[in-house]
């Protein structure tokens, strides 16, 4: 895998070692949104690790005497463990996406770094997925903007091996564990490298991919705050960043969420405004009508009734 930064995630090799492990164990983690996570672990006021899916799954904490000397020793290795009331915490997480493994941020992300995974990365890979199975146009270069833990980028290198597919990010931490994620999953044709949008690369592309933050953080959290009143000024940027670097027939894949207010999608609006009468063709589907509803309940969100998942494909007629 070629790459701009130093492949580093906690103790990179060690990592991959450790994911390796986990595979070969059988490990297996559907990961829920942080709302539902909360509520599952909050069934006990304190239970300790007693699996591998407790550790990298659930985060919960482990003690060392209950656990298994080779596997305490990977885990070790690893460089992922923090000290945690008593015990042992994991700093990541591995989450399950149909055959790939990915490491990231464990529960609950909180740091401004945070590389996260959830829900909408299963939306995401599986509109990406569709798209790559109806469309015949070739993909020879294609990008992933904001590409967190890899998700994106690695499941267009997989289902394309001939193309050459950037990994970008601002988030240093997201790059590194994009790396890590590209090596487990064997996908060498999966470059990484810093970028503010498509600043760092050059050209035109095949496929262009996005799912960027899109909510109001408080807490300006990189892979969670999408700026403006309303969390869309992230996904709109790309929007406009993406058209001129589409070559012909090249689609822009933007899988996003917009708070609808009084009925009306602002993001669907403009993208009309953008793409009405201009040389593409395109679809604007809500894919799922509610999502983070606890966010209805902040000051940010008094005006909206719901946040809807959304994808915008874009293609440039030849």
């Amino acid at each position: 895998m070629k790459s701009d930064v130093i492949p580093t995630f906690a103790q990179g090799e060690a990592l991959i070692e450790l994911a390796q492990a986990l595979q070969h164990a059988g490990y297996h983690f559907v990961t829920v949104s942080p709302a539902s996570h909360q509520r599952v672990v909050a069934r006990a006021e304190k239970t300790w690790a007693h699996s591998l899916r407790d550790i990298f799954g659930w985060s919960r904490p482990l003690r060392e005497q209950e656990w298994n000397a080779e596997w305490l020793a990977r885990i070790r290795a690893a460089g992922v463990l923090v000290e945690h009331d008593g015990g042992w915490r994991s700093a990541v997480r591995f989450s399950s996406l149909g055959e790939a493994l990915y490491v990231h941020s464990a529960y609950p992300t909180e740091a401004a770094d945070s590389v996260f995974f959830g829900p909408d990365t299963y939306r995401y890979v599986r509109a990406i997925e569709a798209h790559l199975a109806q469309s015949a146009a070739p993909v020879l270069r294609a990008v992933d903007i904001g590409c967190g833990a890899g998700p994106g980028a690695i499941s267009i290198a997989r289902r394309r091996p001939d193309a050459e597919v950037y990994a970008l990010d601002i988030n240093t931490a997201a790059l590194r564990a994009t790396e890590i994620n590209a090596l487990v999953n064997h996908t060498p044709n999966v470059v990484v490298r810093e970028s503010n949008l498509l600043s760092a690369v050059t050209g035109q592309f095949d496929l262009i991919v996005a799912n960027p933050p899109y909510l109001n953080d408080p807490g300006e959290r990189t892979y969670r705050h999408g700026g403006g009143e309303l969390g869309a000024d992230v996904s709109l940027a790309i929007l406009e960043a993406a058209l001129p670097r589409l070559a012909p027939n090249g689609t822009l894949l933007l899988y996003t969420g917009v708070a609808i207010v009084d009925g009306a999608d602002a993001l669907s609006a403009h993208a009309r405004q953008i793409l009405e009468g201009k040389e593409f063709r395109w679809r604007y589907e809500e894919v799922d009508p509610d999502i983070f509803g606890e966010e209805l309940e902040t000051q940010a969100y008094a005006k909206a009734e719901r946040i809807a998942a959304v994808v915008l494909a874009v293609t440039r007629m030849s």
